[in-house]
């Protein structure tokens, strides 16, 4: 990345805060002007770095509903798939692009896009470095606080890396803060060096984060996020062995499943949509009424006919919304494809019942926020970003890898008993699990996370690392085969090539470093 010492020292800064947390909410006061000398003296200085690492970077790719028009960039992944559109993909036509899988032939318009995610990232990352450079010079009389400080700052960095892994293959690779114009062109580093490091800080995050959840941690990394993601990134490189070592051990922490106390407003899945932390939220991004809203999350719930039915918006947009061949991913008695638990089809307003809303096309009812659309306008709910189910899901496809066993049987069953409606048990489901063969019980892995997290963004992921494409019946309930990646067709008709698997370096990127290389396809 070309910058100037202007622009580095803005990176390294930017967001720079005052440490303050409540039990709710880690609250962030913003102050930039401090100078590289002065600022790694205290323990609030460092505080305030590390603060900033969790309102910016990859983890708003995922929380981030800043635009009425256009969910968070992760969103626009599952776009690929051609199973999840955007009603104004008109104006967006990042998300068209994505679903035609032609943004090969419009990286000029897509470029601001990867931009963001591009420079996001590497702010993190950047601040990330200076803080594990400079923490350890900073006189603390608690040595735990100094090494949970770096311990959270290596979660960042690895999280950061990992998501520009996942988006753009091979990047440059920098553990030292920009601090001077030395190594400024950076090369696109090998993709087994980046995972080596995002590994080798996330086992000592796990190390030395405290063993608490997250809502009990004050809403900071905890050892069980750390221990998560860790799980999520052996499982993207088909490490089985340590995904399984890595997952259980959130498996066996205080996180559990939310359980249905009825199967309508009561149930697990619409306690996740309306309260804030569960057990089962592993790591979450906060958002609170009177410090940082949610912004435009509320609104996704609909389409634009919405904006007769509430006086709190302006604006409604179906900016993620799943096609009915998507949907058909469910069978008739699983819990998540009736009315008003994942999706919707009909409203009313309760404050004027005569306020009516209807669509053909399924809106999203896990985004409904009740107070933000009935009264405040201002959306409070926080956005989970790991969820226990995923830990039981990756344990379970991890140990099947080698044989499928009844612990992983276990782990799968309890993910399908929560969701179904006809009084299946876990034995029943365990039962069941244990007949099948290695690769198909490993398909039913592959299919229940299209069920459990088709609104957290997680679909593309899951394509990417298997290489395999899932084939969703138009007829059949429940039916889903998986076909190879390359040569296949997706739901919106368009062949999938190997130049798919990236996105594209932003031009600005290109021009600013004459090290990197874009991306085949791309040229």
């Amino acid at each position: 990345m070309k910058m100037n010492n202007k622009y580095l020292y803005n990176i390294f800064f930017a967001g720079c805060v005052l440490f303050s947390s409540c039990e709710k909410f880690l609250e962030e006061n913003p102050r930039s002007a401090i100078t590289l000398g002065q600022y790694y003296q205290t323990v609030d200085q460092a505080e305030g770095n590390i603060n900033s690492l969790y309102r910016r970077g990859a983890p708003t790719r995922y929380s981030n509903a800043g635009s009425a028009y256009l969910g968070p960039t992760a969103s626009i992944n599952s776009m690929l798939t051609g199973y999840f559109t955007n009603s104004y993909e008109g104006q967006e036509v990042v998300c068209k692009y994505a679903r035609e899988l032609t943004r090969q032939a419009n990286v000029s318009t897509i470029s601001g896009t990867m931009n963001g995610v591009w420079d996001g990232c590497y702010q993190s990352i950047n601040i990330a470095n200076g803080a594990i450079k400079h923490i350890p010079a900073i006189k603390m009389e608690d040595e735990s606080k100094r090494k949970e400080l770096i311990a959270e700052a290596k979660f960042f960095r690895a999280y950061n890396y990992f998501y520009l892994v996942k988006t753009f293959g091979a990047v440059p690779l920098s553990i030292d803060p920009y601090e001077s114009d030395d190594n400024m062109y950076l090369e696109r580093t090998d993709v087994t060096k980046i995972y080596e490091l995002i590994e080798s800080d996330l086992k000592d995050a796990v190390i030395d984060l405290p063993a608490k959840m997250f809502a009990s941690n004050g809403h900071r990394i905890t050892k069980y996020v750390a221990a998560m993601t860790l799980a999520n990134v052996y499982l993207q490189q088909s490490k089985y062995t340590e995904a399984t070592q890595y997952a259980k051990i959130v498996i066996e922490s205080s996180h559990g499943m939310t359980t249905n106390s009825d199967l309508g407003m009561n149930s697990a899945y619409n306690k996740l949509r309306r309260i804030d932390d569960l057990d089962e939220v592993i790591y979450a991004q906060e958002f609170d009424g009177s410090i940082t809203t949610s912004s435009w999350w509320p609104t996704y719930a609909f389409n634009s006919a919405a904006t007769s039915v509430f006086k709190t918006y302006s604006i409604f947009e179906r900016v993620y919304g799943p096609t009915n061949q998507f949907l058909n991913v469910y069978e008739n008695d699983d819990l998540r494809i009736q009315p008003n638990q994942f999706f919707h089809w009909e409203y009313t307003n309760p404050n004027d019942p005569t306020k009516k809303w209807s669509s053909t096309n399924a809106g999203v009812w896990y985004f409904y926020d009740e107070d933000a659309l009935l009264t405040t306008g201002r959306g409070t709910k926080d956005w989970n970003l790991y969820r226990y189910p995923e830990a039981l899901l990756i344990a379970a496809e991890a140990i099947a890898n080698s044989a499928v066993t009844e612990e992983a049987a276990n782990y799968l069953a309890m993910v399908k008993a929560r969701a179904t409606i006809s009084g299946k048990t876990i034995l029943d489901y365990k039962t069941e699990l244990m007949t099948l063969s290695k690769e198909k019980f490993i398909e039913e892995c592959w299919k229940e996370r299209l069920r459990e997290f088709p609104l957290e963004f997680k679909m593309w992921d899951d394509i990417l690392r298997t290489k395999k494409f899932p084939i969703i019946s138009n007829t059949t309930k429940g039916a889903v085969s998986f076909v190879n990646l390359i040569g296949a067709t997706n739901g919106s008709g368009a062949t999938f090539k190997e130049a798919d698997l990236f996105w594209p370096i932003s031009a600005d990127e290109i021009q600013r470093n004459p090290s990197l290389k874009q991306n085949p396809g791309y040229q």
